[in-house]
């Protein structure tokens, strides 16, 4: 089969790989359509010690399945692959699972024609959707969970808060149209990438502004629910400088780790700091039927391209240059 391998910093390769086999409770799914994510660009840098190439890389995808009992059948993969047994997995929190693992990382991802994932990690796609559509439930995902713990912790409504999204990629754009979702009133998102704002301004979901200057900024401690989707020290101090007494930070990005944190102003405002990680199978089966009834867009932002032009794709990524998703199509 064709596939696009991780085959060194800055590089991923088009080329031949051998056929998935499906082992015991396996099933082969044929991919139609796969997105590129963020940790696959932090993987394409050389960032990631966890990826080591050759890999192919993806999880975000959907497709048809040609073995088992659900041949034929138009699916979702759920990337994360949990043990089951655990106390984690048995309370409904297979994300935290300490055996876990997500394809494209340890084992083979999704940039491929074909891949081998486990049936119980397979969600029917509705009938008559598009699957590069579908192919957005993982990220969508990631967004829902987390604007989900923010509903349980803040101490109003999300129908009553003033919330503040850091980031305008996938995963920031999604968190915007899921507070715009549970009603929020009142969103800002800030991006440094001017295609990223003229996106999300195009979307209408949020008051959209240039976190290196002009018009727009967030006053300082007036924001009560703030989502980091980029995670580097810059997006943290400006997190906790919005966010006001008794306010949510939800932590979703992970594009590094250094920094501190004013913990002085944390502590005497009693700001909560969540980090949250991925999703459930029930958060992915919401976003799909939020993605395929409308709920959160048109989605007509992402961008459509063969599997085989995947060099140049995350090479316009890397540039920022291009849609917040770019969606690759094996055949």
């Amino acid at each position: 089969m064709k596939a696009l391998v991780y085959t060194g910093p800055e590089e991923v390769t088009y080329r031949d790989e051998p056929d998935p086999v499906a082992g015991a409770g396996n099933a082969i799914v044929r991919i139609d359509s796969v997105g590129i994510c963020g940790s696959d660009m932090h993987a394409f840098h050389g960032n990631d010690p966890r990826r080591v190439p050759p890999l192919i890389l993806g999880h975000e995808a959907s497709g048809v399945v040609e073995t088992g009992d659900w041949d034929g059948r138009r699916v979702v993969i759920n990337p994360l692959i949990s043990c089951g047994r655990c106390d984690d997995c048995l309370g409904g929190r297979s994300n935290l699972c300490g055996e876990r693992q997500l394809i494209g990382m340890a084992v083979p991802g999704a940039f491929a024609e074909r891949i081998a994932i486990p049936e119980a990690n397979l969600i029917p796609m509705p009938d008559g959707m598009d699957p590069a559509l579908a192919a957005l439930t993982e990220p969508a995902a990631t967004s829902l969970h987390a604007v989900n713990l923010a509903a349980r912790a803040a101490h109003r409504p999300l129908s009553e808060a003033r919330a503040l999204v850091l980031g305008g990629g996938s995963i920031g754009l999604f968190a915007a149209l899921c507070l715009r979702r549970h009603g929020c009133p009142d969103i800002a998102l800030g991006d440094t990438n001017p295609l990223r704002r003229q996106t999300a301004e195009s979307i209408g979901v949020a008051r959209v502004y240039d976190p290196l200057g002009g018009s727009g900024l967030p006053a300082a401690d007036a924001i009560d629910v703030v989502i980091d989707a980029v995670g580097t020290a810059a997006t943290r101090q400006a997190a906790v400088a919005a966010v006001r007494p008794g306010g949510v930070i939800i932590h979703i990005g992970l594009l590094d780790s250094g920094g501190e944190l004013d913990v002085r102003k944390m502590t005497l405002a009693e700001i909560t700091f969540i980090g949250t990680y991925t999703y459930t199978m029930v958060d992915l089966r919401a976003t799909l039927e939020a993605l395929h009834s409308g709920g959160l867009g048109s989605l007509d932002w992402i961008d459509r391209r063969p599997l085989s032009e995947g060099l140049a794709a995350f090479r316009d990524l890397d540039a920022g240059r291009g849609a917040p998703k770019i969606i690759l199509h094996p055949s």
